[in-house]
């Protein structure tokens, strides 16, 4: 079985007081969870995070993660400079990174090996564009998003990749895929594991749901069989929807 993890995407949200301040409130509604709580925060909250977060089974990830050791890439950040704060998960090739900033599969596989390199787990996301989807295009780019990014991976690596199946159409527009459309795309992601890579990857890798998934909808959508978990935007800004999301089976 595979253990299901929440996960929240604070984005570019929260200054260092309302993270503490969040997190101490978030503690106690969480503390009998059954799933995997991770918030992924900004990187000027990491350590005050990590600081608030001691003592409970929340863990802290980061939003991003460059390929290189060290040089000169301006604002960005190492995965060595995360394991010093003792980061846990990160968010890798988020359709933001790849929309605003040429993010490539290429740049997402870069990034993933860096990461399991400095013992960092990665939530790698997939997803496609209103127009590909529209166009008949979503599983031809989720299986290249799939293939590329995750090229030359082994099977002891995939035990630490989490897959976030995000469609850019549903991220913060409020739209969602139907629980049974975001379970039979998550199958196919399944399906393609198993097919690129091997039948065992495909049934131990945990994915999850990253399309707007909220209060109203997380029961739903954690009852189909193919979904393992949410990455969660805009509900996860909020210590009572997002306790609620991770307390789903309740």
């Amino acid at each position: 079985m595979r253990k299901a993890i929440i996960a929240g995407n604070w984005k570019m949200n929260k200054t260092m007081a309302e993270t503490k301040a969040m997190i101490e409130e978030l503690k106690p509604l969480v503390e009998n969870a059954d799933c995997d709580v991770v918030l992924c925060v900004p990187f000027t909250d990491i350590q005050t995070a990590k600081r608030a977060a001691k003592g409970s089974q929340i863990k802290i990830g980061a939003e991003n993660v460059h390929w290189a050791e060290k040089g000169a890439f301006t604002g960005e950040i190492s995965a060595d400079m995360l394991k010093e704060l003792k980061v846990d998960y990160v968010i890798i090739g988020h359709s933001e990174r790849r929309q605003y900033f040429g993010e490539t599969d290429e740049t997402v596989n870069k990034r993933v090996q860096a990461a399991l390199n400095a013992k960092l787990k990665p939530i790698v996301c997939v997803g496609e564009t209103e127009a590909e989807r529209e166009g008949g295009l979503t599983e031809k780019v989720l299986e290249r998003q799939l293939v590329e990014g995750l090229k030359g991976f082994k099977s002891k690596d995939f035990d630490k990749i989490v897959i976030a199946y995000e469609p850019v159409w549903a991220i913060g527009t409020g739209k969602t895929a139907t629980a049974t459309d975001a379970n039979n795309t998550i199958g196919y992601i399944r399906h393609v594991l198993a097919k690129k890579f091997h039948k065992s990857i495909a049934e131990k890798t945990r994915i999850q749901y990253g399309g707007s998934m909220n209060v109203k909808n997380c029961k739903e959508l954690m009852a189909m069989e193919e979904i393992d978990g949410g990455l969660i935007g805009g509900a996860s800004l909020k210590a009572d929807d997002f306790s609620q999301i991770v307390n789903y089976n309740k």
